[in-house]
């Protein structure tokens, strides 16, 4: 989870702020961060609501992902 360091920086904030806000320990934010352990499930909205960013971007998804083509839509890649 990498992806919160990076979200934890970008939005000016210590790991024990981060800590704080979502009531667990500084050591934890920091195992989290290092990959060691991830968030419980009931944080993730907590999480992304102070990072300002979508439950998906904190495990690295981008946020600009194409939403799924409807049925019978062409897909120009593959010439269609």
């Amino acid at each position: 989870m990498h992806n919160i360091r990076v979200l934890r920086e970008k939005n000016g904030f210590t790991q024990q702020q981060v800590a704080e806000v979502v009531n667990v320990s500084q050591q934890a934010v920091a195992m989290w961060e290092n990959g060691l352990t991830k968030p419980r499930a009931d944080l993730l909205p907590r999480l992304a609501a102070l990072f300002h960013c979508t439950i998906d971007e904190l495990f690295g998804e981008p946020d600009n992902k194409t939403p799924p083509a409807g049925p019978g839509a062409v897909d120009e890649q593959e010439g269609g």
